[in-house]
């Protein structure tokens, strides 16, 4: 499928948070700036944040992701 007008990335911040390379992308929905997190680590990457409305709120979810990731995950030799 196609879009007229697709959703390219804008990333306006990356930092590494425990072995995670974390890249926060800034759009907007109906006016108001929507935040997403994209995670790339070793097994691969995945949204972390799916969407949030504010930037604070974006890093911290992320960060509580990659904690749950780390629980769950036995580690990699």
């Amino acid at each position: 499928m196609l879009f007229a007008d697709p959703d390219y990335p804008h990333v306006v911040m990356s930092f590494t948070y425990r072995g995670f390379q974390l890249d926060l992308d800034q759009s907007e929905d109906q006016g108001l700036p929507l935040f997403s997190v994209w995670a790339t680590y070793d097994r691969g990457c995945a949204v972390a944040v799916p969407g949030v409305y504010s930037r604070r709120e974006a890093i911290y979810k992320a960060k509580r992701w990659v904690d749950q990731r780390l629980k769950t995950q036995p580690p990699t030799a």
